[in-house]
Protein backbone atom coordinates (compact mmCIF):
# COMPACT_ATOMS: atom_id res chain seq x y z
CA UNK A 1 0.00 0.00 0.00
CA UNK A 2 1.91 3.53 -0.60
CA UNK A 3 0.11 7.25 -0.94
CA UNK A 4 2.00 9.34 -3.13
CA UNK A 5 1.90 12.69 -1.70
CA UNK A 6 4.65 15.00 -3.80
CA UNK A 7 5.59 15.49 -7.09
CA UNK A 8 8.13 12.98 -8.36
CA UNK A 9 10.83 15.20 -11.14
CA UNK A 10 12.01 13.81 -14.42
CA UNK A 11 12.93 10.74 -13.15
CA UNK A 12 14.01 7.10 -14.99
CA UNK A 13 14.57 3.29 -13.87
CA UNK A 14 16.53 0.20 -14.80
CA UNK A 15 13.30 -1.50 -13.44
CA UNK A 16 9.73 -1.04 -14.82
CA UNK A 17 7.53 0.73 -12.51
CA UNK A 18 3.94 -0.15 -12.04
CA UNK A 19 1.48 1.93 -10.08
CA UNK A 20 -2.03 0.44 -9.88
CA UNK A 21 -4.83 3.36 -8.28
CA UNK A 22 -7.46 2.67 -5.74
CA UNK A 23 -8.64 5.93 -4.81
CA UNK A 24 -7.74 9.41 -6.01
CA UNK A 25 -5.85 10.30 -9.17
CA UNK A 26 -2.49 11.93 -10.17
CA UNK A 27 -1.46 13.72 -13.54
CA UNK A 28 1.69 11.73 -15.25
CA UNK A 29 3.81 12.23 -17.88
CA UNK A 30 5.33 9.25 -20.03
CA UNK A 31 7.78 10.15 -22.41
CA UNK A 32 6.32 13.23 -24.23
CA UNK A 33 2.62 11.88 -23.62
CA UNK A 34 0.29 13.27 -20.88
CA UNK A 35 -1.76 10.92 -19.09
CA UNK A 36 -4.30 11.14 -16.06
CA UNK A 37 -4.62 7.87 -13.80
CA UNK A 38 -7.62 7.36 -12.20
CA UNK A 39 -9.29 5.05 -9.33
CA UNK A 40 -9.16 0.81 -10.77
CA UNK A 41 -6.35 1.94 -13.31
CA UNK A 42 -2.96 0.82 -13.37
CA UNK A 43 -0.18 2.79 -15.34
CA UNK A 44 3.27 1.29 -16.11
CA UNK A 45 6.32 3.02 -17.28
CA UNK A 46 9.00 1.01 -19.29
CA UNK A 47 12.40 0.51 -17.71
CA UNK A 48 14.59 3.55 -18.64
CA UNK A 49 11.72 5.66 -19.67
CA UNK A 50 11.59 9.08 -18.27
CA UNK A 51 8.82 10.07 -16.51
CA UNK A 52 7.22 12.33 -13.57
CA UNK A 53 4.25 12.77 -11.38
CA UNK A 54 2.53 15.85 -10.69
CA UNK A 55 -1.19 16.96 -9.61
CA UNK A 56 -1.43 14.24 -7.10
CA UNK A 57 -5.00 14.20 -5.69
CA UNK A 58 -4.88 14.11 -1.54
CA UNK A 59 -7.00 10.80 -1.81
CA UNK A 60 -4.36 8.93 -3.76
CA UNK A 61 -3.97 5.69 -1.98
CA UNK A 62 -2.90 2.62 -4.47
CA UNK A 63 0.23 0.12 -5.11
CA UNK A 64 3.52 1.08 -6.42
CA UNK A 65 5.43 -2.02 -8.00
CA UNK A 66 8.80 -2.15 -9.59
CA UNK A 67 10.42 -5.07 -11.03
CA UNK A 68 13.48 -5.81 -13.14
CA UNK A 69 12.83 -6.75 -16.69
CA UNK A 70 14.02 -9.93 -17.03
CA UNK A 71 11.47 -11.18 -13.93
CA UNK A 72 9.82 -12.99 -16.92
CA UNK A 73 12.52 -14.65 -17.51
CA UNK A 74 12.81 -17.88 -15.70
CA UNK A 75 11.14 -21.09 -14.21
CA UNK A 76 7.71 -20.12 -15.20
CA UNK A 77 8.14 -17.17 -17.96
CA UNK A 78 10.35 -17.18 -21.22
CA UNK A 79 11.57 -14.32 -22.88
CA UNK A 80 8.69 -14.95 -25.83
CA UNK A 81 6.24 -14.00 -23.39
CA UNK A 82 7.15 -10.34 -23.13
CA UNK A 83 5.59 -10.29 -26.53
CA UNK A 84 2.34 -10.29 -24.72
CA UNK A 85 2.34 -7.59 -22.54
CA UNK A 86 2.23 -4.20 -24.54
CA UNK A 87 2.36 -1.73 -22.11
CA UNK A 88 5.57 -2.83 -20.82
CA UNK A 89 6.87 -1.88 -24.10
CA UNK A 90 7.93 1.83 -24.78
CA UNK A 91 5.40 2.05 -27.87
CA UNK A 92 2.86 0.25 -25.94
CA UNK A 93 -0.72 1.81 -24.33
CA UNK A 94 1.01 2.40 -20.50
CA UNK A 95 -2.69 2.62 -19.48
CA UNK A 96 -5.34 -0.26 -18.04
CA UNK A 97 -8.63 0.65 -16.86
CA UNK A 98 -9.77 -2.55 -14.50
CA UNK A 99 -13.22 -3.73 -14.32
CA UNK A 100 -15.25 -3.81 -11.61
CA UNK A 101 -15.43 -7.53 -11.22
CA UNK A 102 -11.61 -7.65 -11.16
CA UNK A 103 -10.69 -5.30 -8.83
CA UNK A 104 -10.44 -7.91 -5.86
CA UNK A 105 -8.37 -10.25 -7.58
CA UNK A 106 -6.40 -7.41 -8.73
CA UNK A 107 -5.81 -6.21 -5.09
CA UNK A 108 -5.08 -10.07 -4.00
CA UNK A 109 -2.23 -10.33 -6.10
CA UNK A 110 -1.09 -6.59 -5.06
CA UNK A 111 -1.14 -7.62 -1.28
CA UNK A 112 0.36 -10.79 -2.07
CA UNK A 113 2.91 -9.52 -3.39
CA UNK A 114 3.20 -7.30 -0.72
CA UNK A 115 3.51 -10.16 1.83
CA UNK A 116 6.47 -11.79 0.38
CA UNK A 117 8.16 -8.63 0.67
CA UNK A 118 7.54 -7.40 3.73
CA UNK A 119 7.16 -10.98 5.68
CA UNK A 120 9.79 -12.67 4.34
CA UNK A 121 13.58 -11.97 5.04
CA UNK A 122 14.48 -13.02 1.11
CA UNK A 123 11.49 -12.63 -1.46
CA UNK A 124 10.63 -16.03 -3.30
CA UNK A 125 11.20 -15.06 -6.77
CA UNK A 126 9.05 -18.04 -8.37
CA UNK A 127 6.44 -16.70 -6.32
CA UNK A 128 7.06 -13.07 -6.92
CA UNK A 129 7.00 -14.09 -11.19
CA UNK A 130 4.21 -16.20 -10.82
CA UNK A 131 2.12 -13.53 -9.12
CA UNK A 132 3.68 -11.01 -11.56
CA UNK A 133 2.64 -13.22 -14.94
CA UNK A 134 -1.25 -13.33 -12.93
CA UNK A 135 -1.32 -9.77 -13.47
CA UNK A 136 0.02 -9.02 -16.52
CA UNK A 137 -2.67 -11.66 -18.11
CA UNK A 138 -5.40 -10.20 -15.92
CA UNK A 139 -4.27 -6.02 -17.51
CA UNK A 140 -4.34 -7.90 -20.52
CA UNK A 141 -7.70 -9.10 -20.51
CA UNK A 142 -8.76 -5.18 -19.45
CA UNK A 143 -6.70 -3.72 -22.24
CA UNK A 144 -8.87 -1.86 -25.06
CA UNK A 145 -8.01 -3.46 -27.92
CA UNK A 146 -8.82 -2.28 -31.32
CA UNK A 147 -11.61 -3.77 -33.84
CA UNK A 148 -9.11 -3.32 -36.90
CA UNK A 149 -6.10 -5.02 -37.41
CA UNK A 150 -2.58 -3.05 -36.87
CA UNK A 151 -1.61 -1.10 -40.44
CA UNK A 152 2.19 -1.60 -41.72
CA UNK A 153 2.58 2.30 -41.20
CA UNK A 154 1.83 2.05 -36.89
CA UNK A 155 3.97 -1.44 -37.24
CA UNK A 156 7.08 0.73 -38.83
CA UNK A 157 5.94 3.56 -36.13
CA UNK A 158 6.42 1.26 -33.13
CA UNK A 159 9.49 -0.20 -34.11
CA UNK A 160 10.95 3.27 -34.71
CA UNK A 161 9.81 4.26 -31.29
CA UNK A 162 11.68 1.37 -29.90
CA UNK A 163 14.72 2.23 -31.54
CA UNK A 164 15.09 5.31 -30.56
CA UNK A 165 14.94 4.77 -26.85
CA UNK A 166 17.72 2.10 -27.58
CA UNK A 167 19.89 4.46 -29.79
CA UNK A 168 19.10 8.24 -28.77
CA UNK A 169 22.18 8.64 -26.98
CA UNK A 170 24.10 7.67 -30.43
CA UNK A 171 22.27 8.03 -33.15
CA UNK A 172 19.98 11.18 -34.32
CA UNK A 173 19.96 10.36 -38.33
CA UNK A 174 16.49 9.42 -39.34
CA UNK A 175 18.89 7.44 -42.23
CA UNK A 176 19.70 5.06 -39.61
CA UNK A 177 16.76 4.43 -37.97
CA UNK A 178 15.20 3.63 -41.69
CA UNK A 179 18.48 1.49 -42.39
CA UNK A 180 17.48 -0.71 -39.56
CA UNK A 181 13.90 -1.09 -40.55
CA UNK A 182 14.68 -1.75 -44.22
CA UNK A 183 12.60 1.05 -45.47
CA UNK A 184 13.42 4.47 -47.16
CA UNK A 185 13.51 7.93 -45.17
CA UNK A 186 11.13 9.43 -47.05
CA UNK A 187 8.48 5.87 -46.75
CA UNK A 188 9.82 5.80 -42.61
CA UNK A 189 8.84 9.74 -42.02
CA UNK A 190 5.66 9.25 -43.95
CA UNK A 191 4.52 6.26 -41.89
CA UNK A 192 5.43 8.00 -38.30
CA UNK A 193 4.09 11.43 -39.40
CA UNK A 194 0.53 9.64 -40.44
CA UNK A 195 0.59 7.68 -37.53
CA UNK A 196 1.31 10.11 -35.05
CA UNK A 197 1.01 13.71 -36.76
CA UNK A 198 4.85 14.39 -35.99
CA UNK A 199 7.96 13.87 -38.44
CA UNK A 200 10.99 11.29 -37.01
CA UNK A 201 12.75 14.05 -36.93
CA UNK A 202 10.75 15.58 -34.27
CA UNK A 203 10.95 12.59 -32.40
CA UNK A 204 14.35 12.06 -32.72
CA UNK A 205 14.43 15.69 -31.31
CA UNK A 206 12.07 15.49 -28.54
CA UNK A 207 13.63 12.42 -27.30
CA UNK A 208 17.15 14.06 -27.23
CA UNK A 209 15.36 17.25 -25.48
CA UNK A 210 14.00 14.44 -23.42
CA UNK A 211 17.28 13.07 -22.16
CA UNK A 212 18.98 16.27 -21.71
CA UNK A 213 16.50 17.55 -19.24
CA UNK A 214 16.88 14.59 -17.18
CA UNK A 215 20.23 15.12 -16.91
CA UNK A 216 20.39 18.73 -16.37
CA UNK A 217 17.62 17.95 -13.56
CA UNK A 218 18.71 14.67 -12.01
CA UNK A 219 22.31 14.68 -12.25
CA UNK A 220 25.71 17.25 -11.70
CA UNK A 221 27.06 16.86 -14.88
CA UNK A 222 28.43 19.76 -16.89
CA UNK A 223 26.93 21.02 -19.64
CA UNK A 224 29.31 19.32 -21.73
CA UNK A 225 29.02 16.21 -20.47
CA UNK A 226 25.48 16.36 -20.78
CA UNK A 227 26.16 17.05 -24.87
CA UNK A 228 28.51 14.39 -24.80
CA UNK A 229 25.66 12.32 -23.01
CA UNK A 230 22.91 12.82 -26.02
CA UNK A 231 25.31 12.33 -28.74
CA UNK A 232 26.45 16.48 -29.26
CA UNK A 233 29.90 16.39 -29.09
CA UNK A 234 29.98 20.04 -29.57
CA UNK A 235 28.67 21.91 -26.71
CA UNK A 236 28.00 25.08 -28.66
CA UNK A 237 25.85 22.93 -31.12
CA UNK A 238 23.92 21.17 -28.49
CA UNK A 239 23.32 24.78 -26.04
CA UNK A 240 21.92 26.40 -29.91
CA UNK A 241 19.89 23.10 -30.56
CA UNK A 242 18.66 23.34 -26.32
CA UNK A 243 17.49 26.91 -26.96
CA UNK A 244 15.94 26.72 -30.41
CA UNK A 245 13.02 24.07 -28.83
CA UNK A 246 12.72 25.55 -25.22
CA UNK A 247 13.55 28.88 -25.41
CA UNK A 248 16.31 28.97 -22.94
CA UNK A 249 19.67 27.88 -22.93
CA UNK A 250 20.71 24.25 -20.74
CA UNK A 251 22.19 26.54 -18.04
CA UNK A 252 19.24 28.86 -17.60
CA UNK A 253 17.17 25.74 -17.56
CA UNK A 254 19.29 23.96 -15.06
CA UNK A 255 18.87 27.62 -13.02
CA UNK A 256 15.16 28.03 -13.41
CA UNK A 257 14.91 24.15 -11.56
CA UNK A 258 17.24 25.15 -8.75
CA UNK A 259 15.05 28.21 -8.06
CA UNK A 260 11.55 25.97 -8.44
Amino acid sequence: MMRLQYPVPPSKHSCHTLIFVESGSHKMRVGYEDYETIANEIIVVPAEQIFSIRNIDNTHHGFICQFHPDILIGKFGSREMLNDFDFLKISGNPKTKLSSEDIPLITTIFNRLQKEYTDTKYADLNIVQTYLIALFYEMNKNSVKSSKPISAAEIITNKFKELIHLHIKTQHQVNHYASLLNVTPNHLNKCVKTVTGKSAVKWIDENILLEAKYLLFQTTLSINEIAAQVGHEDQSYFSRFFKKHEGISPIQYRKMIDKS
